[in-house]
């Protein structure tokens, strides 16, 4: 139901934005600089976190009715060099070795193939560029966390997006290829509980 995704997405983050997210996203996004590609943009959270050193960005998001958020805040605070493109994850129309840094933020739970996604994000970033991720994952198995997302994971796939709550997403990323560094565990605080176990960190393309 991308429509009440899109009406609802920001309300529902708001409580974990201001007690970490915001936080994290910060740090993550500081260094970044040159040609930069954030995939699944959604409502433009990110937005106010680069810094000016990034002199293109380039806002891929597959959802006409996220975009359209994404748009609308371009128009209130306008960013020199951003652009917005309506693209999949797993199909990026850019050429290889676009941009030094690729951004995915509280996205691969919901693609729908988490190794294509990865795979098209390596292609399109330069080598030695930057993948920069931000992730809600599984809980450790054998945990009772784990076992309920099991459980609760058919359901909310449906109504949230097709948010998978299971996915090993720091497995997944060294998967690709990517030279995955210092990875930051944490729980995403004021936030469902089934949803707060998360990654976060910077990966590297090894060319």
């Amino acid at each position: 139901m991308p429509w009440l995704m899109s009406a609802i997405y920001d309300r529902f983050m708001a409580a974990s934005e201001e007690a970490c997210l915001g936080q994290w996203r910060r740090d993550l996004l500081l260094d970044l600089s040159g040609d930069v590609l954030e995939v699944g943009a959604g409502t433009g959270v990110n937005l106010p976190h680069y810094p000016p050193a990034v002199t293109r960005l380039v806002l891929s998001e597959p959802d006409v009715t996220m975009a359209r958020k994404l748009e609308a805040r371009l128009q209130i605070a306008p960013r020199a060099g951003a652009e917005i493109a309506i693209a999949d994850a797993e199909t990026l129309p850019f050429a290889d070795a676009s941009f030094d840094a690729v951004v995915a933020t509280l996205l691969l739970c919901s693609v729908a193939s988490p190794a294509q996604a990865l795979a098209e994000m390596r292609r399109v970033l330069r080598p030695g560029g930057a993948f920069v991720f931000l992730e809600h994952v599984g809980a450790p198995e054998g945990t009772s966390r784990r076992a309920w997302q099991g459980r609760i994971e058919p359901m909310w796939k449906h109504v949230a997006g097709n948010c998978h709550l299971t996915r090993q997403t720091q497995e997944a990323i060294a998967a690709s290829g990517l030279l995955v560094g210092d990875v930051q565990q944490a729980s995403m605080r004021r936030a469902l509980p089934f949803l707060r176990p998360t990654v976060r960190g910077v990966a590297r393309n090894p060319g």
